[in-house]
């Protein structure tokens, strides 16, 4: 999401792993698909890095195996802006379509 519009909530849980893919055939497909993979991973660390603010080798670490994180973990790791523990409907209008729900602090 786009930083500021990142949100949990108090019991959410957030995990983080790394790519996973499934492939069968000849060697060279295999071979393409792990390539592939491998690629996929470098790039998912490398945005996680860029929008958490963590290291690529934490990131890198962590993404090994499933990282699970609560909704407060997962904002001390900057992956989420703002742990919400009330909201508050704004209507904008008189059709659904056009209501809003906004954080309240």
């Amino acid at each position: 999401g786009s930083k500021g519009k990142r949100f949990a909530l108090p019991h959410s849980r957030i995990m983080i792993h790394q790519p996973m893919g499934v492939t069968q055939g000849q060697a060279t497909d295999i071979d393409i698909q792990a390539r592939e993979i491998m690629r996929l991973k470098k790039a998912i660390n490398e945005l996680f890095a860029l929008h958490t603010g963590q290291d690529r080798k934490k990131i890198g670490n962590d993404t090994e195996r499933d990282f699970f994180m609560t909704g407060q973990e997962a904002l001390e790791y900057g992956i989420v802006d703002k742990v919400i523990t009330k909201r508050e409907m704004v209507s904008m209008g008189r059709d659904n379509k056009n209501r809003k729900i906004r954080a309240v602090d």
